[in-house]
């Protein structure tokens, strides 16, 4: 298996670009979407250096199948960021209105920093991978 974990990185630096330019747009919808993607890829990342197969988008489940006893620290982050997936993206997550009417520059500062957190987090033992 060819180990793609560097392309897995990269693009979740690039989502969480994107959160930061979909919060100062005032998308705090998307801003927080790409920020869970952004953490959802860069603890991928991580698995595929290990050799790991993974599957799933539950950045929680994924932080606790690393078995690393750091990753416990980001599980409560990893919660909210969740929170985000479906939800920001559809109207039915919500009992009235249109998804991002439920969303602002609290929730998507708040969804980039955790983020950002996650990646501080994968970056070191990506590096210890290779």
């Amino acid at each position: 298996m060819t180990d793609r974990s560097r392309d897995w990185f990269a693009q979740a630096e690039r989502d969480l670009e994107l959160g930061r330019v979909a919060n100062r747009e005032g998308m705090h919808d998307w801003a927080c979407f790409a920020a869970q993607q952004s953490a959802e890829k860069a603890v991928k990342a991580i698995h595929l250096a290990s050799g790991q197969d993974v599957w799933g988008h539950v950045v929680r489940e994924l932080l606790e199948e690393l078995h690393d006893d750091q990753a416990v620290a980001f599980l409560d982050r990893a919660r909210v960021l969740d929170g985000y997936y479906i939800p920001a993206r559809y109207p039915n997550g919500h009992p009235s209105g249109a998804s991002f009417e439920h969303y602002g520059k609290l929730q998507s500062e708040q969804a980039i920093a955790y983020a950002q957190e996650i990646i501080e987090f994968a970056r070191p033992r990506l590096a210890e991978k290779r």
